[in-house]
C-alpha cells in the first residue's frame, strides 16, 4: 500500500472567550479609554478640574516631547543591539549646542546644532562600543559624564561673558506656537461648562491642538516615521536583524557594523533634539546648568514601558509628560487625587484579570488597589517633598507593573565582533 501524506487539519482560532486576544492596537486604545474615564470621574468626584485641563495637557505636552524624543532615540540604538545609557549625556549636548546657535541665528540654526552635538555623543558612543567592544553601560555612563563635563567647560567659555553666568546662556529665541482657531475657541467654551466627560474631553483636545510649536510637530511626525522605517522598509529590517542576530545578519551580507553606526549616531541626534526642545520651546529662557533632570533616563524608561516600539513608548512619554506637568501646574492637591484615578484604572485591572481567572493576578491588583485607595481616604494631600518627584515615583511603579510582558531585541547589549560565531 502507497502511504498518503495528508495535511494537518489547521488549529482553529479562537473567536470568543477569555483567551481571544485583541490586536495590540485595540488594547492600547482600550487602555486610553479606561484612563481618560478614570481621570474625568476622579475630576468630578475630588472636585480638581485641573486634572483634564487644556492648561494641565499644554504643560505635559511640553513637557513630555524631551522625553518622547530620548525614547525616540534609544529605540533607534536598542533595535540595533546597542544599549544607549547615555541619552542623558547626548541630550545635555544638545541643550548647549542649540543654545549657542540658536543665540546666535535663531531657533532653526538651534534645532539643527542639536541634532548635530547629540549626533557627536552617539558617534563617539558608537566609536566605543561598536569598534572597540567596550562594556555599553560603562559607555553610557562615561558619555552622561563627558556631556555635563564639557557642556559645563563650553558655556563658561562662551556664555558667561555674555550672561555673566557660567550656567545659563543669554535669552534663545524661540519658535512660534499656533492654535487651530476657531476650534480651539469652541473647545474652550465646552471645558468651561465643567460637565462630566464633554468637558475633559474638550479640555485634553483643547491642550493637544493650542500653542503647538514647530518642534512639537516635528517630535510627533518622528513617531511614525520612526515605525515606517524600522518596521516597513528594507532598511529597517536590516537594522533591526542586528539586534536580534548580529552573526546571521553577517551571513547574509549586512553589513552589521555600518547599520549599528548609523543607528547609534540617529539616537544621538533625536537625543539632541529632545535637549533642544527644553530651551526652543515657550517656557524655558535658555540653557540652563543641570536642566534636563535625569530625562533621558526617563525616556529610556518610556521606551521599554513601551516595549521598544514607537507606540509603546509614546503612550509612557505621554504618560511622564502629564504626571510632570501636573505637579508643576497643579501642585499637591492634583497628584493626591491620581491616587483616586489609579484606585479606579486597578479595579478594571481585577475585572480584566477576574475575566481571564487569573485569580492571582486580580488578588495582587486589588491589594495595590486598596493600598492606593488607603492612602487618598487618610491623607488630604501629599507631602511637597514627595510631589516633586512624581515623574520618578512613576517611572518607577510603571516600570514594575510593566516587567513581566517586556520582549527586548534578543541580542541587544551583546557584544558582537566581525566574523563571530
Amino acid at each position: 500500500m502507497t502511504a498518503v501524506a495528508t495535511e494537518p487539519a489547521p488549529t482553529e482560532r479562537k473567536t470568543s472567550g477569555p483567551g481571544r486576544r485583541m490586536p495590540g492596537w485595540a488594547r492600547a486604545l482600550l487602555w486610553v479609554l479606561v484612563a481618560f474615564v478614570a481621570v474625568s470621574i476622579t475630576s468630578y468626584q475630588t472636585g480638581v478640574p485641573q486634572l483634564t485641563s487644556s492648561g494641565t495637557v499644554q504643560a505635559a505636552v511640553r513637557l513630555g516631547i524631551p522625553i518622547l524624543l530620548a525614547a525616540l532615540g534609544g529605540l533607534w540604538a536598542e533595535r540595533a543591539g546597542v544599549i544607549n545609557i547615555g541619552l542623558e549625556g547626548m541630550m545635555i549636548l544638545g541643550t548647549w549646542g542649540g543654545a549657542w546657535a540658536g543665540y546666535q541665528w535663531g531657533p532653526l540654526a538651534g534645532l539643527v546644532a542639536a541634532a548635530v552635538f547629540g549626533a557627536l555623543g552617539g558617534l563617539v558612543h558608537a566609536v566605543a562600543t561598536v569598534s572597540f567592544g567596550v562594556n555599553h553601560i560603562v559607555s553610557g555612563v562615561a558619555i552622561n559624564l563627558l556631556g555635563a563635563g564639557a557642556a559645563k567647560y563650553l558655556s563658561t567659555l562662551l556664555f558667561e561673558p555674555i550672561s555673566q553666568n557660567p550656567r545659563e546662556s543669554p535669552p534663545v529665541p524661540k519658535f512660534d506656537t499656533y492654535s487651530m482657531q476657531p476650534f480651539g475657541s469652541w473647545l474652550e467654551q465646552l471645558e468651561d461648562l465643567q460637565r462630566v466627560g464633554i468637558s475633559d474631553l474638550a479640555g485634553i483636545i483643547g491642550g493637544l491642538i493650542t500653542e503647538v510649536s514647530p518642534l512639537t510637530m516635528l517630535a510627533y511626525l518622528l513617531v511614525p516615521v520612526s515605525y515606517l522605517v524600522l518596521w516597513r522598509s528594507p532598511f529597517g529590517l536590516r537594522l533591526r536583524s542586528c539586534g536580534e542576530n548580529p552573526v546571521a545578519a553577517e551571513s547574509l551580507g549586512v553589513k552589521v557594523y555600518r547599520y549599528k553606526y548609523l543607528a547609534v549616531i540617529i539616537s544621538g541626534a533625536l537625543a539632541g533634539l529632545g535637549g533642544a526642545a527644553l530651551i526652543l520651546n515657550p517656557g524655558q529662557a535658555g540653557y540652563l546648568e543641570n536642566q534636563t533632570n535625569n530625562r533621558g533616563y526617563i525616556g529610556l524608561a518610556a521606551m521599554i514601558f513601551g516595549n521598544w516600539r514607537p507606540g509603546g513608548l509614546l503612550g509612557g512619554a505621554a504618560l511622564f509628560g502629564y504626571s510632570d506637568g501636573l505637579q508643576l501646574r497643579s501642585g499637591e492637591t492634583s497628584v493626591h487625587a491620581l491616587f483616586y484615578a489609579a484606585t479606579l484604572v486597578l479595579v478594571a485591572v481585577v475585572i480584566l484579570q477576574l475575566w481571564r481567572r487569573n485569580w492571582f493576578a486580580a488578588g495582587i491588583a486589588l491589594l495595590f488597589a486598596a493600598a492606593m485607595y488607603s492612602v487618598y481616604w487618610f491623607t488630604d494631600q501629599l507631602p511637597e517633598e514627595i510631589t516633586a518627584y512624581t515623574p520618578h515615583l512613576v517611572t518607577l511603579v510603571v516600570l514594575g507593573a510593566a516587567s513581566q510582558r517586556l520582549r527586548p531585541p534578543a541580542a541587544d547589549g551583546v557584544p558582537y565582533r566581525r566574523g563571530s560565531d
